[in-house]
């Protein structure tokens, strides 16, 4: 499967669709017990979307997100991931595609304690193969974006919680993907830090990024343009957001709108 970067220039109000969903279920089989996670979910997120998916526990956010992020498979329908199809996908295929294309940002963090702030940044790109030269200047531009240049040769039980999600961060974005899926990445934060890495996701919105992000959070969800509410694994609503948290009043111009 070859991925293609849309750039957007299809004229104003005709945004490029970066992912398409239709008619997709996804079913847990368990001791002959069949589980619907979720249900004819018709979903298209543009490119400079910054979309919120919200609902109560165990309605099927977390199973979408994997679903969008190439983690699971859909038990039916059609996903398109920059207009090409992902359900005959190799997992070797869809491996690559992560690393390449699909920036992650868990509520857990997921960084690895025994590698320094660089090295976890570094992992991904390593991973691709790139050049040394290509690499330090990738890590080096992530984290002076999420200003954590000078934590570099520090190790995460070194950092506060809220540094180890902005290295996260540092480290789904030095890739340059397609989109950024963030689950619940203000779950383990207090609220100032938790505002702050809104704050973040809101500057990298601004800047062109399209991201998906998981909330229980009704006050980060306003930091979206549009969220979708979920309800027994189906889409209940799809709003843009009026105010969009004012993200104009931070000095970010939304993008997607």
């Amino acid at each position: 499967m070859t991925m293609s970067v849309t750039n957007g220039a299809n004229g104003a109000g005709d945004a490029a669709a970066m992912i398409e969903m239709t008619d997709v279920s996804k079913v847990f089989l368990t001791d002959e017990i069949e589980t619907h996670a979720l249900a004819d979910v018709q979903l298209r997120i543009d490119e400079g979307d910054f979309l919120s998916i919200a609902g109560p526990s165990g309605c099927g956010k977390s199973t979408l997100l994997s679903l969008l992020g190439l983690l699971d498979s859909p038990s039916s329908g059609e996903y398109l991931l920059d207009g090409n199809p992902v359900a005959d996908l190799s997992s070797s295929q869809r491996a690559t595609i992560r690393n390449r294309h699909i920036g992650f940002i868990f509520q857990a963090f997921n960084l690895i304690g025994d590698l320094t702030v660089y090295e976890n940044v570094e992992l991904p790109l390593t991973y691709r193969g790139l050049a040394g030269a290509e690499r330090k200047e990738r890590v080096m531009k992530a984290l002076e974006r999420v200003d954590m240049p000078h934590r570099v040769k520090h190790y995460p039980s070194q950092l506060s919680g809220g540094q180890q999600q902005r290295v996260a961060v540092a480290r789904a974005v030095a890739g340059d993907p397609l989109i950024l899926l963030a689950d619940e990445p203000t779950g383990n934060l207090d609220s100032s830090n938790g505002e702050a890495v809104m704050s973040l996701l809101a500057e990298l919105h601004g800047e062109g990024a399209t991201i998906c992000m998981v909330t229980h959070d009704p006050r980060y969800a306003d930091y979206a343009g549009r969220t979708i509410h979920l309800f027994d694994g189906r889409i209940v609503s799809d709003e843009s957001n009026g105010a969009v948290r004012e993200l104009e009043e931070h000095g970010y111009e939304v993008v997607g709108r």
